[in-house]
Parts: structure tokens; C-alpha cells; sequence
């Protein structure tokens, strides 16, 4: 379900159409070169903020078919091909740089709900565009894939407590800290603990609720593509399986996927066709 470090963004896997590919690896490079201009480096916020600004500059000359600067060749001109049979909707490529533009600025999230409004310009994009190269676009559909693009990126957040922490990076909302009585992110360091544990452990029911919610619509897509989807389900819950058993101490120790987990993502991936998600 993941390729290098963008980790919710499953690419061009041996189940991906090959009609397809040059898309999804064309939207693929674009958010990850997106990715890598805030993130990257060791370049100061202002520097970076223009970065993507000459990023977006490139983008909105490719929709218009204008010649662009030319610096992210590669990345641009696949995604005018794939923009050219598609038609890919602009505004959520505008979303995606959005979001890369709010993380170089690094606000704090006060609830759940301003986690969720970041999500929805980080995460939703992705499979809006999947869903949009697949010709799908009833609204049941779109909502699902928000659920799970959504548990997606939640999952990756309490994933990886502990590497956001030394860049600075806070993603656990205020509101749920101030709950179970961790001190409010700031100067010093989280601190592990059994409140800020069943803080974590909250906010990964909190995810495993979104991605049962939208698991359904693994099971409507067709051939390919649901097949894909439903390892990207039963992985995200897997990852969630694997931070309960390090006792939600994500802060110290970051579970990811492996080989030794493909029987197992492969069988319940199955079992979804023959009952409904739990």
C-alpha cells in the first residue's frame, strides 16, 4: 500500500490497469515532488512557500496548455498527457498544494474537525482522482473514498509520532490532548506515557471507524481496482493492529508493513468479498 515515503499513495502496483498507470504514476510524481519541495532539504518556510508557488505556476500553465518554465519537466508533461485523456480535475491538484502549503506552515489543530479539513485537500485528492480515471463518481462512492483516504492519513499520523516530533510536526488535535490531560504541544517534547497512550488509542479507533466506513466501496469496484483497494483497506488496519500491540508507544517505535504480512492482507482481502466489512 505504500511506496517510499508517501505512504498513502498506492502506485502502480501489479494491480493497477496498465490503461491506466501512466496516470496514476504521472499524479504520483506530482504530489510527490509536491511533497518533497515542503518537507525536503533544510530550506527555511518563506523558501519553500515559494517553491510551490512556482510549482503552482507550473501547474496552472500545463491545465491551460501554456509552455511552461520547464524545471519539473518531468513531472509535468506525463501529467499534461494524462490531464489530455482524462481530463483531470484541476482542483484537486489545487487541493494537494494546499495541503503541502499548510504543512510548510505547520498550524496547530485545535479538534478533530480542523484534522479533518487538512485531510480533505491532503488525503481526499488521491482517491478522488483514482475514482475519476476509474469513471466513478456517484456521491455513495465519493464519500467512502474520503473515509478511507481519511483513515489513511490518520493512520500514518499515529504511525509516526515519533518522526514528526524532531521535525516539529503535531498532528494529535488539542482538544483530544486536553482530554486525557497531556500537556499541550509546545517548546518541550511530547512525552510518553499512559495519557498520551490512550489518547493515541483513541484516535486509532477513531480511524479504524473511518476505513470500515468507507470499506464498502472496495467491494463496488470492479476487477482491478477493488482488488487493489481492499489490500489498501486491510492494510490500513493492519497498521493499526500493529500499534495496539506496541501499546499505542508509537512515539518510540513505528510499525510498518512487510512481506511476512502479504498472506495475511491477501486472505482477508478475500474474505471481504464473502461477508460484509466489519
Amino acid at each position: 500500500m505504500s511506496v517510499d515515503h508517501y505512504e498513502n499513495f498506492p502506485v502502480a502496483s501489479l494491480l493497477c490497469p496498465p490503461r491506466l498507470r501512466p496516470a496514476v504514476v504521472a499524479i504520483y510524481g506530482f504530489a510527490r515532488t509536491a511533497d518533497d519541495l515542503a518537507d525536503e532539504g533544510s530550506a527555511a518556510p518563506e523558501a519553500r512557500l515559494a517553491e510551490l508557488a512556482t510549482y503552482r505556476a507550473e501547474l496552472d500553465a500545463m491545465l491551460e496548455g501554456r509552455p511552461g518554465g520547464g524545471r519539473w519537466r518531468g513531472v509535468f508533461e506525463p501529467l499534461a498527457r494524462a490531464h489530455a485523456q482524462h481530463a483531470l480535475p484541476r482542483r484537486l491538484l489545487h487541493d494537494l498544494l494546499d495541503a503541502f502549503e499548510q504543512d510548510v506552515r505547520n498550524p496547530p489543530y485545535p479538534d478533530r474537525q480542523a484534522l479533518l479539513d487538512y485531510c480533505e485537500r491532503s488525503a481526499n485528492p488521491i482517491g478522488r482522482l483514482l475514482l475519476h480515471l476509474y469513471g466513478i463518481g456517484q456521491r455513495e462512492d465519493l464519500v467512502r473514498a474520503d473515509a478511507i483516504c481519511t483513515a489513511l492519513q490518520l493512520i500514518n499520523f499515529w504511525q509516526d509520532l515519533g518522526r514528526d516530533q524532531p521535525r516539529g510536526r503535531n498532528y494529535l488535535p488539542a482538544s483530544d490532548l486536553a482530554r486525557h490531560r497531556v500537556a499541550p504541544i509546545g517548546p518541550e517534547p511530547l512525552r510518553d506515557g499512559p495519557a498520551l497512550r490512550a489518547c493515541v488509542h483513541e484516535l486509532c479507533d477513531w480511524a479504524a471507524t473511518l476505513m470500515r466506513r468507507g470499506a464498502p466501496l472496495a467491494l463496488r469496484l470492479p476487477g482491478r481496482a477493488g482488488w487493489e483497494l481492499r489490500l489498501v483497506v486491510q492494510g490500513g488496519l493492519r497498521i493499526l493492529e500493529k500499534i495496539e500491540r506496541l501499546q499505542h508507544g508509537t512515539l518510540h517505535a513505528r510499525p510498518t508493513l512487510g512481506k511476512r504480512d502479504l498472506p495475511l492482507l491477501l486472505w482477508r482481502a478475500l474474505r471481504m468479498g464473502s461477508r460484509r466489512p466489519a
